[in-house]
């Protein structure tokens, strides 16, 4: 059977380095909160909507709190208390401060026991909700059978959620096993999540609870026609990645993109901001059951791919390391690659298939997202339609777990419902075609390939072992990733990051952990 003969001290060389420099940030993890986390927490005890003029709830609650100075001991513990004053909802609460009508400052504590009792009410019902939707995801999966795998993955991206809509139905007919709704550009960059329904994206669609709802319930109704389950995908990242993840949590969303260090690098949110929302964000993903989907593939964007080939693999390794922090288990880290090696370098394909092989390798029970050739394709459309062929050839050759599919008009526009078929006819043909051909071969143990990725391996090692040594953020300062300097306290999103109280209080944080640390 094909596979690699790594250097196994290698590898746990690797993984200690990895699982040093994630185990570095507990303090952070214990002690600090960030304005997103807590609207997230506002969301998860039932607030939602927006006033006239467009601004969340969630929003303002927690920017009146923190202009209270009433944050650091958490938002649920002032909207409880505003709730055992009032006898009012937590809607009801939040409308009020929204209408300037309740000032939270100006109520007294209520009893310790009171409190208790609202919240642990709250929090089980809200953790209640997310288990219904994370049971019957796996029961349409028992009823209907597993995900093939390359799953085939496609994109929508009109920016209006009713032609999305089309397109999504549409590709799940042709065969797609996952629709992903690509966000409205710099939609990351937004500090606030838009409420309901939205047709005026630009480069993609905004996530919101109600686009995904509208999406959830289109695919439910294609997996019954098709008897088959059709998985939807976001994006849980950028100023408001935890928001977005109770978001997909409560609409039942399967997969959200959800990388440790994608919006430092890409985004230039601040680290610590970043660090800390993915660490809450992904817990969410986990009691939710969500796969998670990692970016490595834009590493490769900046950097050449063979050159720096490494980098891919120690993100990797780190964002592995992050979300077993946070309860995630490998089954459900859909760590990320792409097929981006200069297509005029000779033996660019066996490249190609030592890197692919590597990812497998390393993680084999990992559902790995493998991302198309975007970065040469060209005008030439049967050129780029040939290498999306030889990108779904590794896919099933290796094993991949999701395959991204590339369109062949990739580099000249959006791509149409016909371009989109014709990628999934690609995919499916190739699939077929080469379907056990990895139980026919072996490598030998010189080859250049097992010699490439034990190469790629060792260089992703020493890396590690330097950013464990010296530090993530003065690595990250550095440029190390990507060939991008981002500094600790520089970036978007720091004054978002506050430190807690002693009595600080978040109840879906600790009941999600403690189930969590039991599965």
């Amino acid at each position: 059977m094909l596979k690699l003969n790594l250097h196994p001290q290698t590898v746990e060389r690797a993984r200690k380095a990895a699982k040093g420099i994630a185990g570095s940030f507990d303090w952070l993890f214990r002690d600090y909160s960030s304005l997103t986390i807590e609207r997230s927490i506002v969301r998860l005890m039932g607030i939602d909507g927006a006033d006239a003029d467009g601004r969340p709830l969630p929003n303002l609650v927690v920017d009146h709190l923190a202009a209270k100075n009433l944050l650091s001991r958490g938002a649920a513990f002032a909207i409880a208390n505003a709730m055992v004053n009032t006898g009012s909802t937590a809607q009801e609460v939040a409308e009020q401060v929204a209408d300037g009508k309740l000032d939270l400052s100006t109520l007294q504590p209520a009893s310790e026991d009171a409190v208790a009792a609202v919240l642990d009410q709250i929090s089980d019902q809200a953790l209640a909700q997310i288990r219904e939707q994370r049971e019957f995801r796996e029961s349409q999966f028992a009823l209907y059978g597993p995900r093939r795998q390359p799953a085939i993955y496609v994109i929508v991206a009109t920016g209006n959620i009713y032609e999305d809509v089309k397109q999504a139905k549409a590709a799940a007919l042709e065969g797609a096993d996952i629709i992903a709704v690509i966000r409205s550009t710099a939609q990351s960059l937004l500090d606030y999540v838009p409420f309901g329904a939205t047709t005026v994206g630009f480069g993609g669609t905004y996530a919101t609870q109600e686009n995904f709802r509208i999406m959830r319930a289109a695919l439910d109704e294609v997996s019954a026609s098709e008897k088959r389950y059709i998985s939807l995908t976001n994006y849980a990242s950028g100023l408001c990645m935890p928001e977005i993840a109770v978001m997909g949590a409560i609409e039942r969303l399967d997969l959200m993109l959800n990388d440790a260090m994608y919006g430092i690098l890409f985004r230039d949110i601040n680290p610590k901001r970043t660090l800390l929302d993915q660490y809450f964000a992904r817990m969410v993903n986990a009691y939710a059951g969500i796969e998670i989907q990692t970016g490595e593939d834009n590493y490769l964007t900046t950097s050449d791919a063979i050159e720096k080939a490494y980098t891919v693999t120690a993100s990797q390794l780190l964002n592995e390391q992050f979300a077993l922090v946070s309860g995630i288990k490998p089954e459900k880290m859909g760590l990320g690659h792409a097929f981006e090696i200069n297509p005029e370098v000779e033996n660019n394909f066996s490249l190609e298939l030592a890197h692919a092989m590597l990812t497998k390798a390393l993680f084999p029970n990992s559902p790995v997202k493998y991302m198309p050739p975007t970065k040469f394709a060209s005008g030439n459309i049967f050129q780029t339609h040939l290498m999306n062929a030889m990108f779904n050839f590794i896919g099933q050759l290796t094993g991949q777990g999701v395959q991204l599919l590339g369109m062949l008009t990739e580099a000249i526009h959006t791509p149409h419902i016909a371009d989109r078929s014709l990628a999934i006819e690609n995919a499916q043909y190739v699939f077929n075609s080469v379907k056990d051909l990895s139980t026919e071969l072996c490598l030998a143990e010189g080859s250049f390939i097992n010699t490439r990725a034990n190469t790629v391996l060792e260089e992703a090692t020493f890396f590690l072992e330097k950013v464990e040594d010296e530090g993530l953020f003065t690595a990250m300062a550095k440029g190390d990733f990507a060939d991008i300097r981002r500094p600790e306290n520089g970036g978007k999103g720091l004054d978002g990051v506050f430190r807690k109280d002693e009595a600080y209080l978040n109840p879906f944080l600790s009941k999600m952990k403690t189930e969590l640390e039991l599965s």
